[in-house]
């Protein structure tokens, strides 16, 4: 690629997705229960060296929220950070283990119905959880999304409770973001070089700081307090960032159960938002996925090393990425070089952005995921594949992503094995000639939709079984078959099979 490109797709979209990353990055960290060091190591992490080795063009991986609870846990009944951070190390080996095994595989059996519910759960769940960040309510971490949450709120009762505790120097500047956010991609505007070149984000986290500091020095009533702000850890040196596994700990029993687990829901994460990127991805490219999960291992077994956090392919941050015009993984590996210059080099200033600037990108990019054509688009495809979608999308917003998605993919399994069920035989008949028909593949499921069939066919019948439409036909479906023809004899039923052999 030139770098003119790269500068004016990758670099410019890295600039987002940093911008995105950074408080989540933190709020995991937060959350978990660990350094808040530890959630920027695995964001860059995430970034420079799962970006590096992935197939995806455009999946970014960093720590995730779904691994929050796990995290914390697992902190706690080991008694110690870096006894945990063996347990990060060693479920990056089990990954790449699976990767070798072909577990990537997995992930092409997810419905394309779920898939797309969880992009618009996520949606709905980032308006709905940045509302109170956007008015300066900033008592739940950043990126959280499980509806109970661990202030003993819910997701609807925060937003209530940010209601009655409004900062109005924080409402003023998420509106004047997400407005700039809404004018910036105006198609008038967009058709000038200046508004395609410079990112509307970055405009807006300048804009949102400035009018900061405007009201701390003239409209102090306006001013938002340094708990309103992005806050990172104090480090000294770059070597204080890092923190190294306890390998002592090596006979604990917990260890390796904690490791399975970390590598288990962290792969499954990862497949479903991979799947989920290749479905955004305006190229409809394909990324290989047992790859995918080498290269997340790896990025685990380093993490684990040096003090990072879990990490996994994440769909906030993969969608911004996407949607900001990113073309290849240079994107996702910027964005990571982006925040580990940015924390060293320049904390103070990354300190002033006023945390309702950043919910304002956040609001907007969840809008794009859970707009009302995504809906629309997936009613127009029918109830199989409609309800599936929306099961998926309440799933989501009212317990966690993969909750939500364990729900949908039941719901979509339902419709699959309903569909099966009508659609895998035909019976037709001219008075007392029928003919049944396998019009694609018969399993088990379909046998008792056989019977059924069997069972109406009146006694002095002629019936032709035909089965030259399947390339399989499961032995359960063979034995009812043969039952019936037995029991055809009674009735004086003639039973001629084609293409079948039982």
């Amino acid at each position: 690629m030139k770098f003119r490109n790269y500068l004016s797709t990758d670099f410019r979209s890295s600039i987002i997705v940093f911008l995105v990353a950074l408080p989540l990055c933190m709020g995991i960290a937060l959350a978990s229960g660990a350094p808040l060091v530890s959630g920027l190591l695995a964001g860059v992490v995430g970034g420079v060296v799962a970006g590096s080795l992935s197939g995806s063009s455009l999946s970014v991986s960093g720590p995730a929220a779904g691994l929050t609870s796990i995290v914390a846990v697992a902190i706690i009944e080991l008694g110690s950070y870096p006894a945990f951070l063996f347990c990060v190390a060693l479920a990056g080996v089990i990954q790449i283990a699976l990767g070798y095994a072909k577990a990537g595989s997995l992930g092409h059996f997810f419905p394309v119905s779920v898939i797309k519910g969880m992009l618009a759960g996520i949606g709905l769940i980032l308006i709905l959880k940045q509302i109170p960040h956007a008015v300066g309510y900033d008592v739940d971490f950043e990126g959280d999304d499980n509806f109970l949450q661990a202030d003993e709120q819910n997701t609807f009762s925060e937003i209530l409770n940010a209601w009655n505790a409004l900062t109005p120097g924080a409402v003023v500047i998420a509106t004047v973001s997400i407005s700039i956010l809404l004018v910036w991609n105006l198609k008038k505007l967009q058709r000038l070089s200046f508004f395609r070149i410079v990112p509307a984000a970055l405009v807006v986290v300048v804009v949102g700081t400035l009018l900061n500091v405007f009201f701390r020095y003239f409209i102090t009533d306006l001013s938002v307090s340094e708990k309103h702000l992005v806050s990172l850890p104090d480090s000294a040196s770059l070597s204080s960032f890092f923190t190294f596994p306890d390998f002592s700990v090596w006979l604990n029993p917990k260890i390796y159960t904690t490791a399975f687990t970390i590598a288990i829901v962290a792969s499954i994460e990862t497949l479903l938002n991979i799947e989920a990127c290749d479905k955004l991805d305006p190229h409809r490219r394909t990324t290989p996925l047992n790859r995918e999960l080498k290269a997340q291992g790896t990025a685990n077994l380093i993490s684990g090393l040096i003090g990072g956090l879990p990490v996994t392919s994440v769909i906030v941050r993969s969608s911004t990425n996407v949607n900001n015009g990113a073309m290849t993984k240079a994107s996702a590996i910027s964005h990571g070089v982006i925040l580990l210059l940015m924390v060293v080099l320049f904390p103070t200033l990354l300190q002033m952005i006023p945390l309702s600037s950043l919910a304002a990108i956040l609001i907007v990019v969840g809008f794009k995921l859970t707009s009302p054509d995504q809906y629309k688009s997936m009613y127009k495809k029918g109830m199989s594949q409609f309800l599936p979608f929306v099961a998926t999308v309440v799933a989501v917003t009212f317990t966690n992503l993969l909750s939500g998605v364990l729900i949908g993919i039941v719901v979509a399994i339902f419709f699959i094995l309903r569909t099966n069920f009508y659609d895998a035989m035909l019976l037709v008949n001219n008075g007392n000639d029928f003919l049944l028909k396998t019009t694609k593949d018969v399993s088990f499921l379909n046998k008792a939709s056989l019977r059924n069939k069997l069972q109406g066919i009146p006694p002095n019948s002629t019936i032709t079984i035909d089965g030259s439409r399947s390339n399989f036909i499961d032995a359960d479906i063979k034995e009812t078959i043969g039952d019936f023809i037995w029991e055809a004899r009674s009735k004086n039923i003639k039973v001629e099979l084609k293409r079948i052999s039982i």
